[in-house]
């Protein structure tokens, strides 16, 4: 398995969404990439986009993330 720094998780996430606004043309992916992109200092254009990256990457370490497909039937709740 391959290790990755929390820089270099971010920077595979934004390749991720560069691709995805490719294929799409998404106005609210493009968005977002913009608060994402980074200035010359390092920091991101948009600094909530960073303090958010920086609260999912501990969220990840802490184990409180589930990522699992779950369909709701309509007009109701997930079963438990």
């Amino acid at each position: 398995m391959t290790m990755f720094t929390s820089h270099q998780a971010y920077l595979a996430m934004y390749v991720f969404l560069v691709e995805e606004y490719k294929l799409t043309g998404s106005g609210e992916i493009g968005g977002l990439l913009g608060g994402m992109s980074l200035l010359v200092d390092g920091h991101t254009a948009d600094p909530a986009a960073e303090e958010q990256w920086n609260e999912a990457v501990q969220r990840v370490l802490a184990g409180h993330v589930d990522a699992q497909l779950r369909f709701v039937p309509l007009g109701g709740e997930a079963p438990g």
